[in-house]
């Protein structure tokens, strides 16, 4: 299925529908700048990036955790900092602890490594994150 904004755009809709919330302005400048995000974004960075002063700390909160709740966005703990961007097809990451940079990758030798491992403790995967950390070869550099 394709990730149009307009695609994501009507799928929000119904979920605020669903959970019984309205649709407003502040609501879609909020998932237009996670759509529109180049990178992972903190709700800090997030909050900072809007350009409308009617939109306070509180609504990007809410909606971000609204967001998780149904999937719309996966999250991970970066430096300690929750970090958002839009579902998409799975990937995991590599970050550097000295900049934050991160990188997603895919790769399917560590996918069916993961599904053995789990078969052999009896488990069925439902689910998972991969972060590796480490520096990133600009920061090794830095170091010379």
């Amino acid at each position: 299925m394709e990730n149009s904004y307009k695609n994501i755009l009507e799928k929000f809709k119904k979920l605020l529908k669903k959970n019984e919330l309205k649709f407003t302005k502040q609501r879609e400048e909020i998932l237009e700048a996670i759509y529109n995000s180049k990178s992972h974004i903190s709700s800090e960075e997030l909050y900072h990036s809007l350009q409308n002063p009617k939109i306070g700390i509180a609504t990007v909160y809410r909606t971000l955790s609204l967001l998780e709740s149904e999937n719309f966005v996966t999250t991970f703990i970066n430096s300690g900092v929750k970090q958002y961007e839009l579902t998409k097809e799975h990937h995991d990451h590599i970050i550097c602890n000295k900049c934050g940079k991160i990188e997603e990758f895919l790769n399917p030798e560590i996918e069916m490594l993961q599904e053995k491992i789990a078969s052999s403790f009896g488990f069925k995967i439902t689910d998972h994150s991969l972060q590796m950390f480490g520096i990133c070869k600009e920061c090794q550099k830095d170091n010379l």
